[in-house]
């Protein structure tokens, strides 16, 4: 089917080519009639929506398999779609984890419907525990570049510095949720004065502080591509900005939901605020903007992390930690663009992203549209999720995607 989408708006309008089937005018997409031998069949007007290059997540969180029941393949895909995402990388944290050409070809032949191109990352070590490794090289031949444990650290400096060696072979990289495992042992909040005050054992800046030191220490000794997941602290964000003006291939994304959050939302108790790696005080959040806006921090991600009603709904301290990030993802951007504007927000979530995966789109070949005033009400009947763990649940919300362009599909949300 052509359509002729008018009144379009490109946030990131310099940067804009037309899709090959496409003609851009400025304000409106129109299908080649050479390419599409026919005449526009359906004209869509665009008035007060914005439009940006297709949205990448680079750290997204399934349950399939293993616990099918807080969020299946076929749910994640729906929520990708409705929540503008046209790439997403799909961490390895199942159960089996993603680590052999079978769970390889079981993702990919699940997805083959999505709107949303699937990137696997798969396990570096096995069952993501840190110890031995994973057949890399032959799950390279599967298609594979991205390699690391998801919610696990490579803690063990032997086993990174070797992963960093091996990727090497083939131009891969490694995503690690930086942080050292024992100084974290046990905390359930950033420890502050927060956690000080309701009497919650805490997890110190110094975790993940000293394993970003440690890990970009290796780096420098093995040379490869490293990328630091989700980090939270401006001790992160100042060793990761001076390796960069070294010439150190390292990038680094955050959490959305840590730019909106900060500890004192844990004052509450309630376990949906519960995450790794834990809210910080005000001052990291600052750093973290601050790294945003210098391009030390290179994405925003979801984060997306599934957790069921008996997982979160019991004492906080034995409460599992994870938040659902895919549908109140562009509410959140609505709520920093005030701060952070659009331009910005967009670019880490287009083009820096893509950096980050060496996939740089020279044709604009996917497009997400969507309107950041339409407000709607998360709750039972709106979430798409088979999980509802967000301490947004049963809030009205602002911002809504209404289509998404990848290649030759085009949907209506």
């Amino acid at each position: 089917m052509a359509k002729l989408l008018r009144s379009l708006s490109f946030i990131d309008e310099k940067s804009v080519q037309a899709p090959k089937d496409f003609i851009y005018t400025g304000t409106e997409l129109i299908p080649k009639p050479d390419d599409f031998h026919k005449e526009v069949d359906e004209t869509i007007d665009c008035s007060g929506l914005m439009a940006s290059r297709g949205w990448v997540d680079l750290r997204c969180f399934t349950a399939e398999p293993g616990e099918e029941h807080k969020e299946s393949l076929e749910s994640l895909g729906s929520l990708l779609k409705t929540s503008g995402f046209t790439k997403t990388v799909l961490m390895p944290n199942t159960h089996p984890a993603i680590q052999t050409k079978n769970e390889i070809q079981f993702l990919k032949s699940k997805t083959t419907h999505w709107i949303t191109d699937l990137i696997i990352n798969a396990a570096a070590t096995k069952d993501c525990k840190g110890e031995d490794f994973t057949d890399i090289l032959d799950l390279h031949h599967y298609g594979v570049t991205i390699f690391g444990d998801g919610l696990n650290p490579l803690s063990n400096p032997d086993r990174l510095m070797k992963v960093l060696q091996y990727l090497q072979k083939f131009g891969g990289i490694l995503f690690d949720h930086t942080y050292e495992p024992l100084l974290a042992l046990f905390g359930q909040m950033h420890e502050g004065d927060v956690s000080t005050r309701i009497g919650m054992k805490g997890i110190p800046n110094l975790a993940e502080d000293i394993a970003v030191e440690k890990n970009l220490e290796i780096l420098r000794y093995t040379g490869g591509r490293l990328h630091f997941q989700t980090i939270s602290t401006g001790a992160s964000v100042e060793k990761i900005r001076k390796a960069k003006k070294e010439g150190l291939q390292v990038t680094a994304d955050v959490s959305l939901y840590q730019l909106l959050f900060t500890d004192e939302d844990l004052a509450s108790f309630d376990a949906n605020f519960k995450v790794m790696p834990p809210f910080r005080s005000i001052k990291e959040r600052i750093a973290l903007i601050e790294g945003l806006k210098d391009g030390t921090i290179d994405a925003i991600v979801s984060n997306h992390q599934p957790q069921d009603f008996d997982a979160k709904h019991m004492e906080f301290d034995l409460a599992q930690p994870g938040m659902i990030g895919l549908q109140t993802f562009l509410p959140g951007l609505v709520k920093l663009s005030e701060e952070l504007g659009w331009p910005l927000l967009i670019e880490k979530i287009t083009s820096g992203p893509e950096k980050v995966l060496g996939q740089v789109q020279t044709v604009l070949s996917q497009v997400t549209i969507f309107d950041p005033k339409e407000s709607w009400t998360y709750d039972k009947k709106s979430n798409m999720s088979q999980s509802a763990n967000h301490p947004w649940f049963g809030t009205a919300l602002k911002g809504k995607v209404k289509y998404l362009l990848n290649g030759n599909q085009f949907v209506k949300i």
